[in-house]
């Protein structure tokens, strides 16, 4: 899953900060120098990205918008957002738990909202599961996953509902 990936990567890699990013999503040109500002002025805080999709429609500015109110109101930033945190930070809430789906949420959740910051660069992610399955059905199913894991639903029983 991608949880055991996440972790594996973050096993592998030599360095005192960690940028978590999905294989489907590119920071716009901005991102270094949002990242280094982060890392000098927050280094107790784990940093996360403003989602853009790569779909010009008023229905993406709108999703767009909407992420952004859930990230402001439940310190909740998904994984397609990106995870910027220090190995130490990372280390200490417990790292990425070994799930096939929800581990962006269940790290985020043990990082808590007082420990996150929004980054002033754009996480630019693919928007062709929205357009495929429907804007409003895609994020129905991902709001009824989110309540689901909530409720203590096995990850492994999303993952398989997910696929």
């Amino acid at each position: 899953g991608r949880g055991g990936q996440l972790r594996a990567g973050a096993a592998a890699a030599k360095g005192e900060w960690l940028l978590f990013l999905h294989a489907d999503t590119v920071l716009s040109p901005d991102w270094v120098a949002a990242v280094g500002a982060h890392m000098a002025r927050n280094p107790r805080k784990a940093g996360y990205f403003r989602l853009r999709f790569d779909d010009a429609s008023a229905t993406a500015r709108l999703w767009e918008k909407g992420v952004a109110l859930r990230c402001a109101v439940l310190g909740l930033p998904y994984g397609d957002q990106g995870l910027l945190i220090s190995r130490a930070h990372y280390d200490a809430v417990g790292r990425y738990p070994d799930l096939p789906l929800m581990e962006d949420v269940e790290l985020v959740s043990r990082i808590g909202r007082s420990a996150l910051h929004l980054l002033h660069a754009d996480a630019v992610t693919d928007a062709e599961k929205f357009r495929r399955d429907g804007w409003f059905r895609r994020s129905a199913r991902n709001i009824a996953f989110l309540i689901a894991w909530g409720m203590g639903t096995d990850p492994r029983e999303i993952a398989r509902r997910y696929d």
